[in-house]
């Protein structure tokens, strides 16, 4: 039986918003975008949060305009706090602290500094 070959211009895009239908996956989700340590990706991430939960809801909660929104989390904003903190209030999620280890921020910097050569 002959295999169909595939096109990549024929393939979805993946859309993260697509599987962000729970608080936990919300959840795990920023929580790995954080670990990241690179701010840019957060507001990508916050903003695929929005567009799961509906981006006029979340604008409506946060006391932003959609438009504004739409444009402080696309990928590569740098958002203000105050933008990331209302929307984080909006989504019903909290950014937390946690103490890290020495030999951990050692990996943290080396991870971001690999990941902003390959971008």
């Amino acid at each position: 039986m002959a295999r169909k070959k595939l096109k990549i211009s024929e393939l979805r895009t993946f859309d993260p918003a697509e599987y962000l239908d729970s608080d936990e996956a919300v959840a795990e989700y920023l929580t790995a975008v954080l670990e990241e340590n690179q701010p840019e990706l957060l507001a990508a991430a916050l903003g695929d949060v929005a567009r799961a939960r509906g981006m006029s809801d979340i604008a409506r909660s946060s006391g932003l305009a959609r438009e504004a929104l739409y444009k402080a989390l696309r990928p590569g904003a740098q958002p203000r706090f105050d933008t990331v903190a209302r929307v984080c209030a909006a989504l019903g999620v909290k950014l937390v602290a946690e103490a890290v280890r020495p030999s951990d921020l050692k990996h943290r910097a080396t991870s971001a500094k690999a990941g902003r050569a390959r971008a």
